[in-house]
């Protein structure tokens, strides 16, 4: 019998939870706005992830900590009633100055219908005006503390994926990066995300020094899924490179057609306009 109290979200929670087994990772092709996300689910994936860039971009707005929480949740959300399998949240670095934002924006996540967050640990401003690319581990540590709390005191299990942006920053190698992700474990984070390196070798480490399931980002130039999976990663995401192509195609057929007044670019990317709207228009 299903308790009354029990949060809505709960079991969505638990069930994204299991998909991150090492060896078996949970793939990610990562989701911007509504018909992105059902366009991802109808392709088969698990669960749905959202790129911070891509659904700032859609938005009208640049990414790295630029976007307003309000603006960024309400997309979310609409991604989350959309789909019927479990949402991921890519909330940049929390859409808020300190640990008690932080808490907010995880409460709001939560009633925007989605049952997991990244969070990483650059400080974009602070690095375009000449200060440290990273927060220090202490003040991560706090703002993934309270991510927890939130999220605890609601009553859903919500998966906390840190992401340690060393190596995309440039900011320390493999020691480092583990110092991190075990500062940020003990604060409550139950994944570990680690974009910027692929190598084979790295990753092995990252996965040996990790007590959690590792997340890496692909792309073009990346070991297939199943080579990483042979190294034990448990989540393989996508970000902002879907998101990228897609606007790609759109400059490209925008130019061929007001340069050249043809069409050849269109000519095999077309997603049929009754599947589209099938997708949205599902009871």
């Amino acid at each position: 019998m299903t308790n009354q109290n029990q949060h809505p979200l709960l079991e969505s929670a638990l069930a994204f939870r299991a998909l991150h087994v090492p060896g078996r990772p949970l793939v990610l092709p990562n989701a911007w706005d509504a018909v992105s996300a059902a366009v991802v689910e109808e392709a088969g994936a698990a669960a749905v992830a959202t790129t911070s860039a891509g659904l700032a971009w859609a938005l009208g707005a640049a990414d790295g900590d630029r976007l307003e929480r309000e603006r960024a949740l309400e997309a979310v959300g609409r991604i989350a009633r959309t789909v019927r399998v479990p949402v991921t949240a890519d909330i940049e670095s929390g859409y808020a100055a300190d640990a008690a934002g932080v808490a907010d924006t995880v409460r709001a996540v939560l009633a925007a219908g989605a049952v997991g967050v990244n969070i990483e640990d650059a400080r974009h401003t602070r690095h375009e005006e000449g200060g440290e690319p990273l927060r220090p581990v202490a003040e991560q540590a706090e703002r993934i503390a309270a991510a927890r709390a939130a999220a605890d005191a609601a009553g859903v299990p919500l998966y906390v994926n840190a992401r340690i942006d060393t190596f995309l920053r440039g900011d320390g190698g493999v020691d480092h990066t583990l110092e991190r992700a075990a500062a940020y474990l003990a604060a409550g984070a139950d994944g570990i995300f680690v974009p910027g390196t692929v190598d084979p070798g790295t990753v092995k480490a990252l996965v040996a020094g990790v007590d959690a399931p590792l997340n890496v980002l692909v792309g073009p130039g990346a070991p297939p899924v199943a080579e990483l999976a042979a190294l034990g990663v448990a989540r393989i995401s996508a970000g902002s490179a879907i998101a990228q192509a897609a606007h790609a195609l759109v400059r490209r057929a925008a130019r061929e057609l007001l340069e050249e007044g043809t069409y050849g670019e269109l000519a095999d990317a077309s997603f049929d306009h009754g599947a589209l709207n099938r997708l949205l228009t599902r009871a």
